[in-house]
């Protein structure tokens, strides 16, 4: 009997550690500096839906209009960040996010890379959704290149750290300086390569946000509360010189990241990733190529 026991808390003991987070053992957050809100962006839309604090910003949406902000330069490559924190109880239809775009540079034919939170209901967890567009296939027909997961943390509790790099050979988003995901160039078709802006916002997309549609932001319970600080923007801005080599997120000049955080992804993906385009069989992967290269 007391074999017995032994042998389930050992399995127990086996498990519990196999789903602790573990370190990344590097982070990008705290090697780049954090910049002065209005030294680095701008108002886009919705400036009275917008207060900046010691550095700190508050964006909010209403049934009237939601906010968003720009960076004031263009980048070629870099590693994008911020600190926020989600509003709590019912957000259903309601998007806040950190990303980069060229959209206004080339409308109809932009790209962008997107971190986007996926409002809820109460009792349901945020989604955090991952999004890389090329060359136009966030516009018309959407060609999305999804990857959506579910945090291990109370989004709305406190400030998380979630940030992009981008290099010109791949996109790396991070959570809380923990690789998630990892978007290498595999042809210049499927990549980003012009300049893009970083932009952050909430809004309304209650078409598609909340389990596809099913439910929609409520104005009962507004305004929609996202704040964020601890801004980071540092790389190759579109200005500088050719020999501006791209920032790394990892200990290696290269950017190559470590076996250690390539294991906390691992982490990631195995226990709280909830949607992968890839493996997706109602998608046309013919037209995502890089799922198969």
């Amino acid at each position: 009997m007391a074999l017995l026991v032994f042998s389930f808390f050992l399995i127990f003991v086996i498990s519990s550690s196999s789903n602790a987070q573990p370190s990344p053992g590097y982070s990008p957050t705290s090697k780049f500096r954090t910049i002065d809100f209005y030294r680095g962006f701008n108002n886009l839309w919705g400036p009275q839906h917008q207060k900046v604090d010691q550095n700190a910003l508050t964006i909010w949406l209403d049934k009237n209009t939601g906010s968003g902000f720009k960076s004031k330069i263009p980048f070629r490559s870099g590693y994008f960040g911020a600190a926020i924190k989600l509003q709590t109880g019912y957000t259903a239809g309601v998007i806040t996010s950190l990303y980069l775009s060229n959209s206004e540079a080339h409308p109809g034919f932009h790209d962008e890379v997107d971190i986007e939170f996926l409002g809820t209901t109460p009792g349901k967890p945020y989604t955090l959704q991952t999004n890389v567009y090329i060359r136009g296939s966030g516009d018309g027909k959407i060609i999305g290149r999804e990857m959506k997961f579910q945090l291990w943390f109370d989004p709305t509790a406190n400030f998380h750290n979630y940030g992009i790099l981008w290099s010109p050979k791949e996109i790396i988003f991070f959570v809380d300086d923990i690789p998630v995901r990892r978007y290498p160039k595999k042809s210049a078709y499927t990549y980003p390569l012009r300049p893009m802006w970083v932009y952050g916002s909430i809004w309304d997309a209650s078409q598609w946000a909340t389990e596809n549609g099913k439910y929609k932001a409520n104005y009962n319970y507004q305004p929609f509360v996202a704040r964020y600080t601890n801004f980071k923007a540092s790389g190759c801005s579109a200005y500088a010189p050719i020999s501006c080599h791209p920032v790394s997120a990892s200990p290696y000049r290269s950017g190559r990241l470590t076996q250690q955080q390539y294991n906390a992804m691992r982490w990631v993906q195995t226990h709280y990733l909830v949607y992968n385009y890839c493996r997706d069989y109602k998608r046309d992967h013919s037209l995502t190529p890089e799922c198969y290269r």
